[in-house]
Formats: C-alpha cells, sequence, structure tokens
C-alpha cells in the first residue's frame, strides 16, 4: 500500500477540527482551504525548476524559477473544489480543469456527469484533489479518463484516505502518487471512511 502521510502538525491539528461533527460549514470550508495550501508544499515539492537571469538591486544573476508549463489542477466535482482554492493560493498561474462525479449508491461505482481539462495534459504534471479516497472507485475512474486524455505526471491528493482506496488506487494506476494528511482504519459498509469526517462535500456547502 503506497501513500505518503503528511505529517505536520499544523495539518493535523486542523484535520481533527475539521472531523469534529460541531465544525460548522463556514469554519469546515475554512480549515479546508487553509490546509490545502499546507499540502499543496508537499505535493509540489519536485516540480522541476531552470534558472533564469535576474536583476536585483545589487547585481545580476542566475536564479531557480519554475520551468513552463505550469500545472494543472484537476478537481473531482463537488468537494474537490474545496481543496481547489488553497492550491491556487499558492500557485495562481496553474490551469484549472474539471471532472463532475457522483458515487452510485448502491454499486458505490462512479459515474461522470461533466468533464473538461486543458487540452495540453500530456505536457503537464496534472494535481487531482478530491477530499475523500474512499473505495477508490471515483479516483480510479476520473485519473482512467485523464489518461484517456494525454495526462502522464499525475498526482493525486486528499484529506482522509482508507486503506482499501489506496490499495484500488494502487492497484489500477501504480505510477500516480498519493498524498493524504490521513490513513484512517477502515470503511463502513456504506462506503465511507471510519472514523473519517462524514461526507466532504456535505460539509463544504451544509446540504447534510
Amino acid at each position: 500500500m503506497k501513500a505518503q502521510k503528511v505529517n505536520h502538525p499544523i495539518v493535523q491539528h486542523k484535520l481533527s477540527r475539521m472531523r469534529d461533527k460541531d465544525t460548522e460549514p463556514e469554519r469546515f470550508r475554512t480549515l479546508l482551504r487553509e490546509i490545502s495550501f499546507l499540502l499543496a508544499y508537499e505535493v509540489m515539492r519536485d516540480l522541476p525548476l531552470k534558472d533564469e537571469a535576474v536583476e536585483t538591486p545589487v547585481a545580476r544573476g542566475s536564479f531557480p524559477v519554475l520551468q513552463n508549463p505550469v500545472p494543472c489542477l484537476i478537481s473531482v466535482l463537488r468537494a474537490g473544489n474545496g481543496l481547489l482554492q488553497g492550491l491556487l493560493d499558492l500557485m495562481p498561474s496553474a490551469l484549472v480543469g474539471h471532472i463532475g462525479m457522483y458515487r452510485d449508491e448502491e454499486t458505490l461505482e462512479a459515474v461522470e456527469y461533466y468533464y473538461k481539462v486543458p487540452k495540453d495534459l500530456g505536457a503537464r504534471t496534472s494535481i487531482i484533489v478530491d477530499p475523500m479516497l474512499a473505495t477508490g472507485h471515483t479516483s480510479v475512474a476520473a485519473i482512467t479518463r485523464l489518461k484517456a486524455s494525454g495526462a502522464k505526471d499525475m498526482r493525486f491528493l486528499c484529506l482522509v484516505a482508507a486503506p482499501e482506496g489506496i490499495r484500488e488506487l494502487n492497484a489500477h494506476h501504480p505510477d500516480v502518487r498519493i498524498f493524504t494528511a490521513a490513513i484512517d482504519e477502515k470503511l463502513n459498509e456504506k462506503g465511507y471512511i471510519v472514523p473519517g469526517l462524514g461526507d466532504a462535500g456535505d460539509r463544504i456547502y451544509g446540504t447534510i
């Protein structure tokens, strides 16, 4: 089972506050934006750099800047948009794509209803964001769709992952690195992460 857990104390503190069932949607959204900003540092840690000539107030030098093209952030709707904003705060020049998917409550399989991404994914690093990696069916379907559009260098970022979801994603897409703030105990009979934090989309938008 391969997934990189981000153990930073501030990340863990904010996630614990998000788990609390009494945390209101406004506070939940604020915490999610803050924690996604911190997680973005890890998922973007090894983006390629190149040297560029820069004139400082004192002298001219050669200094590292990000290589073009900039990464593409792929939000798995609707809950992915909660993570998206923190990453855009860190890298406002990134391109953004959206994949609309929902989980069939009976089969737990992913059903696609929307798809809009940049055309040159093969030339960019794609960072797929979805707060919860539960069964893994939605993430597997999203990444399969992106690969069909030419995406190659992909990373998956979530808040909380279940061991079952990590295994599912690893089995279908072993080339995609997983970054998460927590690896929880298991899934329950309804496919929800235990202890988890509930339905992230409902908690973001107050539709519980």
